[in-house]
């Protein structure tokens, strides 16, 4: 059976995405009908919002609430598949904390039910795995050779290593099935539509400069993380997914340019146009100190680099928050 997607009469794909009412999955919503594809979105709610879909009026756009852990009883009733994209999971540590039973059976279960789709219908299948695969890391960059350094009964090990199972079936459902598969793993993404209370830095820098409050800080602050603009990482993921002679990849996403969460809080205000006002907490348990893409083989497979630069992704997602809050144009503190 060829697993190379089975284009429609107007060369447009038949997708199905998974999580589709997250942050990344409406994005890539957008994208896939900008691109003319017929759009498949599943999401339980768990994390995702309606929200990020109420813009969506394009009839070539479906909607299904289901919780992908369990029986995909719904598949049957929607057009079959070329495409399965599968990004449903809990992605915050504050929300895989919240659910970490349900975010291991959506990488496991979810992941399983997904490639048994993709086997009945002949669709490639795509995996959006994490840089937290590679956990705390003892090697810096992190290259996809990189095999992590994960606390398996950690905190954090019910996101890390379903993550890790994830790709664990995945690529044995390639050696075994013959299905046409990839896998990305995505480092830290941010931008418009984040979950304001999803816990993560840029989220909570932002709003706690807009409130004119002091930017909390773990740790001593010299801790490293990537970012990437979602406009960028979504740009990535579609070539990733499209792009015929890619079977069995597994490429990391990310934008390489590293700062410290210091360096952040004072990007972040200044754009805001408040003081650096911050406070040290303690840094939470089995928290990455280091984070940063080696994407050369993302510049090879793909011809891909991210383009926006920190601040200029900032900007737009400073706005949007301040939208989420009700603030006016201008920030100002006492």
């Amino acid at each position: 059976m060829s697993h190379t997607p089975k284009r429609a009469a107007n060369d447009s794909l038949n997708v199905l995405v998974t999580g589709s009412a997250g942050f990344l999955g409406s994005h890539l919503v957008d994208r896939l009908l900008a691109d003319g594809d017929r759009v498949v979105g599943v999401d339980n709610f768990v994390t995702g919002t309606s929200a990020n879909l109420e813009h969506v009026g394009d009839p070539r756009f479906t909607f299904v609430e289901a919780d992908v852990s369990q029986p995909w009883t719904w598949a049957a009733k929607i057009e079959r598949p070329n495409l399965i994209m599968h990004l449903a999971s809990p992605a915050s540590p504050v929300d895989y904390g919240r659910e970490p039973l349900a975010t291991m059976a959506v990488n496991a279960l979810g992941t399983m039910h997904a490639v048994d789709l993709a086997r009945a219908s002949g669709a490639r299948f795509f995996f959006a795995s994490t840089s937290e695969v590679y956990g705390d890391p003892l090697e810096h960059p992190q290259p996809e050779t990189y095999w992590g350094n994960v606390n398996p009964v950690g905190v954090r090990a019910c996101y890390d290593e379903a993550k890790r199972y994830g790709e664990a079936y995945t690529t044995s459902a390639i050696r075994t099935l013959g299905i046409d598969a990839r896998i990305v793993r995505i480092f830290n993404t941010y931008g418009p539509r984040m979950a304001p209370d999803d816990g993560r830095v840029i989220p909570n820098f932002c709003l706690s400069a807009l409130r004119g409050e002091p930017l909390t800080v773990y740790g001593d602050g010299r801790q490293t993380r990537s970012f990437c603009y979602v406009s960028d990482l979504i740009e990535g993921i579609v070539r990733l997914a499209k792009r015929d002679g890619l079977a069995g990849s597994i490429v990391n996403l990310g934008n390489p340019g590293e700062f410290t969460i210091a360096e952040l809080a004072r990007i972040v205000c200044d754009i805001a146009g408040v003081p650096v006002n911050v406070v040290a907490c303690d840094l939470p348990p089995d928290d990455p100190t280091r984070r940063k893409p080696i994407i050369s083989l993302a510049r090879r497979l793909l011809g891909w680099e991210p383009k926006v630069a920190l601040r200029d992704g900032l900007e737009p997602t400073l706005e949007y928050f301040k939208t989420r809050m009700g603030q006016p144009e201008t920030v100002t503190t006492k």
